[in-house]
């Protein structure tokens, strides 16, 4: 059973401006109560009212130099008078047109010449080539013709980017008896908000999950040797570092600073494949010079042999 609940409000004055709101308990089977409101702002001018429908916010997620729309719902039957975007302070109004005509639309913040769109039906907002700044809260105005009701619907863009590889460092100490200790710092460069980091440190058949950037570890003498992986999450990506086994630094404490970094083994093998292929290419053009000059000269040969075989023929005795 479904029951509507109104409030009515006759002979409205000044001081009847302000929120209203309405709360209640949605019932499901079994007995399971969900609870819900909706709120709405009533807003007097003179012997003129209008009721402000808010119809929520909504959070999305959004990506660095990538584009966003931001969807919006209009009642139907219903005829729009205009639509007014804003972030922070206003950013377009969107004026729909009659049949068969275009709508109207002001962008009225410099920083959207060019970067947004509206998309029809509806109007909804398309942000293109996203950067920090497009971060924050956006309100959609809707204000109908036909009726005193205006809907508000408020999105709040978080703007994130892809994560490059993290990257380790280590902070090795050794202490007496042989025990020695490790501290690995696990970073992503320009990671921006909402960063998360785990561990995954693995033994022979162990497997053990550490939250956090920073790992510190431990051995003595006779302790397996171990292997970490550092993951980092923002929420449109996860990366993960290659497994970083502990025995080189247990072993030899200044294998932290002799070891190459990625970037340069990937640079090393970059330049090495270069010169081969220089190589490979200087060798080909070298052989095909050779024929070249080569193919002149045999043919002189031939011919002179062919000379010298026409001259030694014998020629025929004398009567």
């Amino acid at each position: 059973m479904r029951e509507n609940q109104t409030l009515s409000m006759r002979g409205a004055t000044m001081q009847s401006r302000g929120q209203y709101s309405c709360t209640g308990q949605v019932m499901y089977i079994p007995q399971t109560f969900t609870q819900t409101s909706e709120t709405a702002m009533v807003q007097v001018q003179g012997s003129q009212r209008r009721l402000w429908r808010w119809c929520g916010s909504e959070e999305v997620v959004a990506v660095l130099q990538e584009s966003i729309s931001l969807p919006l719902e209009i009642p139907p039957d219903e005829e729009v008078e205009n639509i007014i975007w804003s972030s922070h302070k206003s950013l377009a109004t969107v004026v729909p047109g009659k049949e068969g005509h275009p709508a109207t639309i002001m962008v009225t913040n410099p920083h959207y010449q060019g970067q947004v769109s509206f998309l029809d039906p509806s109007y909804s907002l398309h942000i293109s080539n996203l950067s920090w700044e497009d971060s924050g809260l956006y309100q959609a105005q809707v204000n109908l013709r036909t009726s005193q009701i205006s809907t508000m619907q408020q999105y709040n863009i978080c703007v994130y980017r892809w994560l490059s590889e993290p990257q380790i460092t280590v902070n090795f100490e050794s202490s007496g008896e042989g025990a020695c200790s490790m501290s690995l710092v696990c970073s992503v460069e320009k990671a921006g908000m909402d960063m998360t980091y785990s561990w995954l440190s693995r033994g022979d058949s162990t497997y053990t999950f550490h939250e956090g950037p920073v790992l510190s570890t431990s051995w003595r003498p006779g302790d397996s040797a171990l292997s970490y992986t550092c993951r980092a999450n923002n929420p449109i990506s996860n990366v993960s570092s290659c497994p970083i086994p502990d025995g080189p630094f247990y072993a030899d404490p200044n294998y932290a600073s002799e070891k190459p970094s990625t970037a340069f083994c990937l640079l090393a093998k970059g330049l090495l494949i270069f010169l081969l292929l220089v190589i490979l290419a200087m060798g080909l053009w070298v052989i095909r010079v050779q024929k070249r000059h080569k193919m002149p000269r045999m043919k002189k040969l031939m011919r002179n042999r062919m000379k010298l075989r026409k001259e030694a023929k014998p020629g025929s005795s004398p009567a």
